[in-house]
């Protein structure tokens, strides 16, 4: 090629699914997917390629090891730092195409000399998660060795919507522009494909002597192909007819040579991985890359196999239309499987290039057993440990089904992928069932869930959870009536509020609305937990708050409840307390969010508070006590002065009476002689015990005062 074919054409070596530190921990394949990247890499310099673009999944983790990372790195320095000059140069926005600190194309850095740039998206396996929704490419992207994009944030209501903004490069007079779309769950890209303006493809802005057309449009994504369920795949008649090339990861079978989608106009190439992760037939094809050369709106694919891959040799029998075996002689069987073993593996050693280097084999045998007996794969293995790198799986049994002979085409090891099953969200569930969410919204525990399992976050439901719950309050705060819901209205006011959330997610900005939880550490837990203990019971009108050291009594069940019963009684005699204690019945926002005594716990103490109900009915603390009652109080609190001092010293294990019965254990002395002078007050005035039951339900059923500890003196 001439030095003025050279300047027009754009060079670009294309590579998916490298799968760096797949079986890291085994001690025969545990450099494969390095060995194989760091082949690439070397063709990428000795071609002279433009640049290195990768179809995601390039680490094999979501969290790879710190072996891992120092290897990748090592890699990338080795082959992407040197003096070489870039000879093309991106005229887009790279604010917009790169979204790290930097915001630009890492070749531009003054400060590092990038000879090979690297473009990359993320694949299923390296998505981007957490608090700041990063990937292990951002930290190659912050090192300045990766230029990471398609990462798209997925905004608006519904199953979302996202801008795909292209990286436009030039180089002479060929212009090209580059599109990335990193992995999305494929249920929810299929659904935004099929949702209008869920997905807006930008195009270059015409300018003054050029024209659109003149732009040669690739597309590099990572969704699943083929599937025998379209819901769980990406068609490729989804895509815009504009394009002229797609990059297509995520399957790892190698279809190097680009096929032409009929109806299209546009050519799809699949590469496939550079090391094998599954043991199907599809993996045993020989691995190889892409060199793409551009100029203007043509090009020219080139495939380079690769030479370092492990071989993989793999076959099928059924051991019913083998002559030589005998159904009833278990030995005739492992002689035959022996025989083709051996095949398998002589065969392998016949296509090594290097002979210097002569590698472990892959075998896999799926054998048919339909009619006969099957034998232990791992024993079978164990004469073949140090000539083949899988002893353990050698052999994988599958029986004839009318099912699978239909299917036919779909292999067995294949259908139990975890990534192949048929997946369903919560979502498609509720709407099956006809179901209405009243507390959390559908698409938060579908977010939640993707990231327990996926991500394997274990704060994800928590988080769901909290958000809601804050954002929950946050609403139910801005009623000027708050506190005064009752329960019975509280479902229905917070199944309001859930509607109301929603409308005004759909107009916030992308992103607003989503719930990050790995923020969430077990420190903060911790706080958290502390903090419910030493809640405050005060309002924002209110600022009275409970002693730090006074355990709260919110929430709790049984004997905590007549306990804090009993205290908030106590203060209450005398006019004068009485009535500062009814100006502060009021029920939190706390409380109104169900924060308040469960229902379980008030049916179980009300056995225990009923007679302090019945014996209190016309107590000094009511609005109607009559003149004379003060000198009764007035007595008894001088009487319980006296006796204060000895009380403090008893047990509190004393059986107790009046208002203690039903309570825990006492923490503090004092319980015992207010309860016992309680009921000496209480017993030298006529009661009312005329009252009926529904009076008692509504003093039970009435919010309970503030709990305060400054009841030593009673007010005169």
């Amino acid at each position: 090629m001439s030095r003025e074919d050279l300047s027009d054409t754009l060079r670009i070596l294309v590579a998916t699914d490298c799968h760096l530190g797949y079986m890291e921990k085994d001690e025969i394949r545990r450099h494969d997917s390095f060995k194989a990247f760091e082949e690439i890499c070397s063709i990428a310099e000795d071609k002279q390629v433009d640049f290195l673009l990768l179809g995601g999944d390039l680490f094999h983790e979501n969290k790879p090891s710190r072996s891992t990372l120092v290897k990748a790195i090592e890699i990338l320095r080795r082959h992407c730092l040197n003096d070489k000059p870039v000879q093309f140069q991106v005229v887009s926005d790279q604010t917009v195409n790169f979204q790290n600190a930097f915001g630009h194309v890492n070749y531009e850095d003054p400060h590092f000399n990038v000879g090979l740039p690297v473009f990359s998206i993320h694949g299923n396996h390296d998505d981007p998660a957490g608090v700041d929704n990063l990937s292990a490419i951002d930290i190659l992207s912050a090192c300045n060795l990766v230029n990471y994009f398609g990462k798209m944030n997925l905004g608006g209501s519904g199953v979302g919507q996202i801008s795909l903004y292209p990286i436009l490069m030039r180089k002479g007079s060929t212009t090209v522009a580059l599109y990335g779309l990193g992995n999305i769950r494929d249920e929810r890209l299929n659904r935004m494909f099929q949702t209008p303006h869920a997905i807006q493809w930008m195009r270059p802005e015409i300018q003054e002597g050029s024209d659109i057309s003149d732009w040669f449009n690739i597309l590099v994504l990572h969704q699943n192909r083929v599937k025998s369920n379209p819901k769980n795949a990406i068609s490729e008649h989804f895509l815009p007819r504009f394009l002229d090339f797609i990059v297509w990861g995520h399957e790892h079978e190698c279809l190097i040579d680009p096929q032409e989608v009929s109806g299209m106009g546009f050519h799809i190439t699949q590469p496939g991985s550079s090391v094998a992760t599954s043991l199907i037939d599809g993996e045993s094809k020989p691995k190889h890359v892409l060199l793409l050369e551009i100029k203007g709106n043509q090009y020219r694919p080139t495939k380079i196999p690769l030479t370092s891959v492990r071989p993989f040799e793999y076959t099928e029998i059924v051991l019913k239309d083998e002559d030589d075996i005998d159904p009833n002689d278990q030995n005739s069987i492992l002689e035959h499987l022996d025989k083709v073993v051996r095949d398998l593996i002589e065969k392998a050693s016949k296509k090594a290039v290097n002979r210097s280097d002569i590698k472990l084999p892959l075998v896999r045998i799926k054998v048919d057993y339909s009619g006969f007996m099957t034998i232990n794969p791992q024993r079978f293995g164990q004469k073949y440990v140090g000539k083949v790198a899988n002893p353990q799986d050698i052999l994988i049994f599958s029986k004839a089904s009318k099912k699978g002979q239909r299917e036919g085409t779909i292999d067995d090891s294949e259908r139990l992928l975890p990534e192949e099953l048929n997946q369903q969200n919560i979502e498609a569930l509720v709407a099956e069932s006809n179901l209405k969410m009243e507390i959390l919204p559908v698409n938060d525990l579908d977010v939640a869930l993707q990231n327990f399992v996926n991500k394997d976050d274990k704060l994800a439901f928590y988080s769901c959870v909290q958000y809601n719950l804050q954002e929950t309050r946050g609403k139910l705060a801005k009623d000027s009536n708050a506190q005064k819901f009752e329960e019975d209205d509280l479902i229905l006011k917070v199944g309001e509020c859930l509607e109301e959330r929603l409308k005004d997610r759909s107009t916030r900005p992308s992103g607003s609305s989503q719930f990050l939880s790995t923020g969430l550490t077990s420190e903060n837990l911790t706080k958290r937990s502390s903090g419910v203990a030493n809640a405050s019971f005060s309002d924002d009108e209110d600022t009275t708050q409970i002693s730090g050291s006074v355990p709260a009594t919110r929430g709790r069940r049984g004997s905590s409840t007549s306990t804090s019963r009993g205290r908030a009684k106590a203060p209450t005699r005398g006019r004068g307390r009485g009535k500062a204690s009814s100006a502060m019945k009021q029920t939190t926002l706390d409380g109104s969010l169900g924060l308040r005594q469960s229902q379980r716990s008030a049916s179980a103490s009300f056995k225990s508070a009923s007679t302090i109900v019945e014996d209190d009915v016309d107590s000094p603390s009511s609005e109607e006590a009559e003149p004379e009652d003060l000198n009764k109080v007035d007595s008894s609190s001088e009487e319980e002065e006296n006796t204060r001092g000895k009380g403090r010293k008893r047990k509190a294990t004393t059986t107790k009476r009046g208002r203690g019965r039903g309570t825990g254990t006492s923490k503090r002395g004092r319980t015992n002689e207010s309860s016992s002078s309680l009921h000496r007050l209480l017993s030298s005035k006529d009661e009312d015990e005329d009252e009926d039951d529904e009076e008692i339900e509504k003093k039970l059923n009435r919010s309970q005062p503030r709990v305060t500890r400054n009841y030593g003196a009673l007010r005169r």
